[in-house]
């Protein structure tokens, strides 16, 4: 990983995600390696992201916990679709991405498409962040990597929107 992320310059790993089965299962494994987690539900609709080239939308429950400056996800699918559900059909629950925040999205998207990583969701939080998954070249493994662009690089990048 280090080679990956000096060869696009993403900075730190932010945030380590696992797709589970089911929060209420994993958790006591989870918080015996990572400390108390807060969980919480949330949701995306169609005319926010996108999986695969088409609007999707899902309902999720999710948990959070931090492991020095790196937070720790879990990531369970209650309704709909997304890549951590693919992701648990294909391969079973365990790591599922790693976050690199990122000030320009679309360019970061693009290089690493470029590289052979297949952008597979896309989409904003309802708080204006900008997000992308990017599956990683098959010779990497299974995972996923995911940047994110805050609002605040959201609003430089595009100040047209301002």
């Amino acid at each position: 990983m280090l080679e990956l992320a000096a060869g696009f310059d993403l900075g730190p790993i932010d945030q380590v995600s696992f797709a589970v089965e089911s929060i209420e299962a994993a958790l006591p494994l989870y918080t015996a390696m990572f400390g108390a987690f807060t969980v919480r539900d949330s949701s995306f609709s169609p005319d926010r992201v996108t999986y695969r080239g088409r609007p999707v939308e899902a309902e999720l429950r999710l948990a959070f916990a931090r492991s020095g400056d790196v937070e720790i996800e879990l990531v369970e699918v209650l309704s709909g679709d997304g890549p951590s559900l693919e992701h648990i059909r294909r391969h079973g629950p365990g790591l599922h991405h790693v976050r690199f925040e990122v000030d320009d999205l679309a360019s970061k998207v693009l290089e690493m498409a470029e590289a052979g990583f297949e952008p597979v969701l896309r989409g904003a939080s309802a708080r204006g962040s900008l997000f992308a998954y990017l599956e990683m070249p098959e010779r990497l493994g299974y995972s996923m990597i995911e940047l994110i662009q805050q609002p605040a690089a959201a609003d430089a990048a595009a100040p047209e929107r301002r």
